[in-house]
């Protein structure tokens, strides 16, 4: 199975908005950038590299400038709808996890298997400010919890493919969970469905 982050499309396509020097509020110009950038997910050992352009981006798109970047440019509504049809594009190849805040209600609703993970923004700003650490990227938690605080207040209140869950969808309090844990809930939950089809 690959792996697409869908968030990590968003993030590259910031990343090439801010290298261009034009407004992320100037709608054709991003969406103009969103048709043109070439984003792929290549498997490298038990990680996943992010290519833009061919360029390896997988550290620059996580960087704080980024987060504080990318909601007004994932709300526009062409660039919504281009990286769509890149999504589903590489979900109809079949055998892919996606991620991201609105694959099982607009990119592929007819999903095998919908899981919709929440956790505290406290704790996902906790996640990310180790996760800089750990990459030596210097970074202030409380910013951190802002940007969440901010990002979430935009995908949940946006015109274009708002961030709700799917009423079919599984939910996934990862608040208090380790990642060994998640990942066992996901892969039984994953092998339920497996057993269960009859072709």
């Amino acid at each position: 199975y690959l792996y697409i982050d869908t968030g990590a499309m968003y993030r590259a396509v910031t990343l090439k908005v801010l290298r261009s020097g034009i407004s992320p509020t100037d709608s054709q110009a991003v969406a103009d950038i969103a048709a043109r950038a070439n984003i792929q997910f290549v498997p490298h050992n038990d990680d996943i590299t992010i290519l833009l352009d061919d360029e390896d981006v997988t550290q620059e798109i996580r960087s704080p400038e980024i987060a504080r970047h990318i909601s007004p440019i994932a709300a526009h509504a062409r660039v919504r709808e281009i990286l769509v049809e890149k999504q589903r594009a590489l979900g109809e190849e079949g055998g892919v996890v996606m991620d991201g805040r609105d694959i099982t209600t607009v990119v592929l609703p007819d999903a095998e298997l919908k899981i919709y993970m929440q956790a505290s923004a406290e704790e996902r700003a906790r996640r990310r400010f180790q996760e800089l650490r750990e990459r030596g990227v210097a970074a202030d938690y409380r910013e951190i919890l802002e940007d969440i605080l901010r990002r979430d207040r935009a995908d949940f209140t946006r015109q274009h493919g708002p961030l709700k869950q799917a009423p079919d969808a599984i939910i996934i309090d990862t608040t208090n969970l380790t990642i060994p844990e998640q990942v066992e809930k996901i892969y039984r939950l994953a092998l339920e469905r497996i057993n269960s089809d009859p072709s």
